[in-house]
């Protein structure tokens, strides 16, 4: 019996496996289509075409077979009411809102009314101790006691100048004594009115009572009791009357022709999920922010429930009236981004890209705002293979 050779079976092994590899290789292509190398790329049609590019410009040649998968139909002039939408919030009535400001300088003894607070007309929201209306009260004396003198001086010069023992002068001098003490004792009940007291109000200490202006909520509050109050200019608290509030959206300054007073419109919030509240825009403001490019469009709204809060977030949907705008079909549209184009037929079966601006979609057409007019040839069917 002959053996083999250590070097024979170093090689038979050698050859066994190298061939059982070379098979599972073949095996790997065919089920693989040659590792994707034999398969048929989705765009090797359209690279087979013989689309030519010239001067921004795609041309289809005859005979491609990209002509009968492309449909070219002229764009569309139709009436159209638009629906616009915006970004909006709930704000009080400026009108209906008024910052309480100190009368007069002094210390806050007593803070009667909290933040968010309702009030009355008249209520007592801040007393204050004030140097200042002790000296008012304090010029309301001298002035009431001047006015009594000059009045009694001028009783008595009327009773002497009917005897002849008074000149005329005198008379006429303690007439106008008595005019003057009458004027300063008027000027000084105006300054105890404006304080919002009264000369029968206790002279030591001298309180000020601030009190509400109108029916309202407190809705800010920027003092406490202890503080000392030297600014009267700086506001104490702010009272808002919200049985009326405002609905301001914010209106971007390219559809502010689209807008006016007396539109209909409708809000919704994200507080009342479900509810549309209906209205009529109120006002249209006359400048364009500039940080924001937009304006501000008002709804008024009555409030009986105190349900709209100010700073409510939501949106408004006014109801543009028809007018005439250039459609095309959705499947026209290419979308790259923030891109919106279509192609343009410029010269049959040669088209160029043309960016433009939609306005809104209705159904299968799509409103145009700028870019195109209508009557111009658009490839409404098979853009996307020129696009690639």
């Amino acid at each position: 019996m002959a053996f083999d050779s250590p070097h024979a079976t170093l090689h038979g092994r050698v050859v066994l496996w190298g061939g059982i590899g070379l098979g599972a290789i073949v095996l790997v292509a065919g089920l693989t289509h040659g590792f994707g190398l034999l398969r048929s790329h989705p765009h090797a049609e359209v690279a087979s075409t013989g689309v030519q590019h010239k001067d921004g410009r795609l041309t289809v040649p005859e005979g491609s077979p990209l002509r009968e998968r492309i449909l070219v139909a002229a764009a569309q002039s139709r009436d159209i009411g638009a629906t616009l939408r915006f970004p909006a919030t709930v704000e009080t009535d400026p009108a209906r809102t008024a910052a309480v400001l100190p009368p007069a300088a002094g210390r806050v003894v007593e803070l009667r009314v909290g933040l968010g607070d309702r009030v009355r007309r008249g209520q007592a929201l801040v007393l204050i101790e004030s140097p200042d209306l002790a000296q008012a009260l304090d010029d309301f004396d001298k002035a009431r006691d001047a006015q009594d003198l000059s009045q009694r001086k001028l009783d008595r010069m009327e009773q002497q100048s009917r005897i002849g023992t008074s000149s005329e002068q005198d008379l006429e001098q303690a007439r106008s004594d008595r005019s003057q003490a009458g004027a300063e004792l008027a000027r000084a009940q105006e300054r105890l009115a404006v304080l919002g007291s009264g000369p029968d109000a206790p002279r030591r200490p001298a309180v000020l009572t601030v009190r509400a202006p109108f029916d309202g909520s407190i809705t800010a509050l920027s003092v406490a009791r202890g503080a000392m109050v030297n600014d009267p200019t700086q506001p104490l608290l702010t009272v808002a009357d919200l049985a009326s509030v405002w609905v301001t959206a914010l209106v971007p300054e390219r559809d502010l022709a689209a807008v006016t007073r007396g539109l209909e419109a409708e809000v919704s919030l994200e507080a009342l999920p479900g509810r549309t509240l209906r209205g009529r825009v109120a006002f249209v403001g006359d400048v364009v922010e500039p940080d924001t490019r937009r304006t501000r469009v008002r709804i008024a709204f009555a409030n009986p429930g105190y349900e709209l809060k100010p700073n409510m977030f939501g949106s408004v949907s006014v109801h543009a009236p028809a007018r005439a705008r250039v459609v095309v079909p959705g499947s026209a549209l290419l979308i790259d981004n923030d891109r919106t184009s279509v192609f343009v037929a410029t010269a049959p079966w040669t088209f160029e890209r043309r960016a433009i601006e939609t306005d809104l979609e209705e159904g299968g057409t799509v409103a145009v705002r700028s870019g195109l007019s209508a009557g111009e040839q658009v490839v409404v069917r098979g853009a996307i293979l020129l696009n690639d």
